[in-house]
């Protein structure tokens, strides 16, 4: 993989980070519009998995499978370019954060704080994911069922 540049800029965003804000204002006027259209937040979410380089494409398919089978109240819409999954006030629960989107060597799964994974005092809500395989299928499957009960 190649070396990033650095990109700061006064504001302290990378180039990256600043095309992700660009996107989330344009995210939210199409959101606006379509207000909580499940085919829009499909049809973007589609679009943005399929914009995918290959690795984060199959991780990104595989993230989308599970939501559908396991929490389909939950409803598709992008997350800063991101595929991401909302609950019914439009707030999001999961996404995936490709590894290309910011040059990092491994997709992350997140959890939001609506998501209802406590176990404690401290728990994780961020997974690094480099190859869907049935063991992640199982364990998101598993993440996914409980963060929407």
């Amino acid at each position: 993989m190649a070396a990033m540049a650095k990109t700061d800029t006064s504001d302290g965003l990378s180039a990256q980070e600043r095309e992700a804000v660009k996107q989330r204002a344009k995210e939210l006027r199409a959101q606006e519009k379509a207000g909580k259209n499940r085919a829009a937040g499909e049809k973007a979410v589609l679009e943005a998995i399929s914009a995918l380089e290959p690795e984060d494409k199959s991780l990104a398919e595989g993230l989308h499978a599970v939501v559908s089978e396991v929490a389909p109240e939950l409803v598709p819409k992008t997350y800063y370019g991101m595929p991401g999954y909302a609950n019914d006030e439009g707030k999001i629960v999961v996404f995936i954060q490709p590894a290309r989107k910011f040059g990092t060597r491994y997709a992350t799964i997140g959890f939001e704080d609506r998501a209802h994974l406590d176990d404690g005092d401290l728990w994780p809500v961020g997974f690094a994911v480099r190859t869907w395989t049935p063991t992640v299928q199982a364990k998101v499957t598993e993440l996914v069922s409980a963060a929407v009960r």
